[in-house]
């Protein structure tokens, strides 16, 4: 927190691709239980650039100072989205990329071994404003909760896979115009027993952007399966920024 700040910062929260909001809950009541302001956004999982001016709406809408969270896909819309925005203090990442200029999410996956993503996806066609079709992916609903959330109940997993976002591809492919983690204080939980996004590739990005790291063994749904790690280390980017 800055010293000219009168209130703790606010923490927005930004899920990632095959997920929502909702997937904050346990980490949103832990923050809120610490007496932290609290601001799940939704992410669109359009397009890279337009997702971070979403999420940089959000932020210019907020008074006083943010904290930036971002899980998965999410991780690369908050470095687009927190560049040049002054209120935000620090970016943590969770289980999720952090993009240098011109990488994108799916040549991230890919530059390690280990991710069992891509058999696990189906894809879909959807309208575009100018008339012409997209592309969205889904992961499959019985193939959900051993990819994406295996440290979670089986339930929890399979409902999860049924209220599941759609990402478009073309937001996984689109690279990152802005890094933010340059300018900025960075937080990073990797998560060892990651499915998406491999162990490796998540040790590679957060040493590069010189965050302060936190292993926990955990799927890639760690807020879902493990929200006390995820919301002690947003208090500890919050109470020193």
């Amino acid at each position: 927190m800055r010293e000219d700040s009168p209130c703790p910062p606010t923490i927005v929260l930004v899920h990632g691709a095959f997920a929502d909001s909702s997937s904050w809950n346990g980490v949103a009541e832990r923050l809120r239980a610490a007496g932290t302001s609290v601001i799940a956004a939704a992410n669109p999982l359009r397009g890279l650039d337009s997702d971070a001016a979403y999420i940089a709406s959000v932020l210019d809408s907020i008074e006083g100072d943010c904290v930036l969270v971002g899980h998965s896909y999410g991780g690369s819309v908050i470095t687009v989205a927190a560049a040049g925005k002054p209120n935000v203090t620090a970016l943590v990442y969770i289980a999720a990329f952090i993009p240098d200029i011109g990488e994108s999410a799916l040549e991230l996956t890919d530059k390690f071994p280990g991710s069992t993503l891509g058999p696990t996806t189906r894809s879909a066609t959807y309208p575009l404003p100018d008339g012409s079709t997209g592309t969205e992916l889904y992961i499959r609903q019985d193939a959900f909760h051993t990819q994406f959330a295996a440290d979670t109940p089986a339930a929890t997993g399979e409902l999860m896979g049924i209220t599941q976002r759609p990402v478009a591809l073309a937001a996984l492919q689109e690279g990152a115009s802005a890094t933010a983690w340059r300018e900025l204080p960075s937080y990073a939980l990797l998560t060892t027993e990651d499915k998406n996004i491999p162990i490796e590739a998540q040790r590679n990005m957060a040493e590069r952007a010189n965050a302060i790291t936190v292993e926990v063994t955990a799927s890639h749904a760690v807020a879902v399966s493990r929200p006390a790690d995820v919301a002690e280390l947003v208090l500890r980017a919050t109470a020193r920024h």
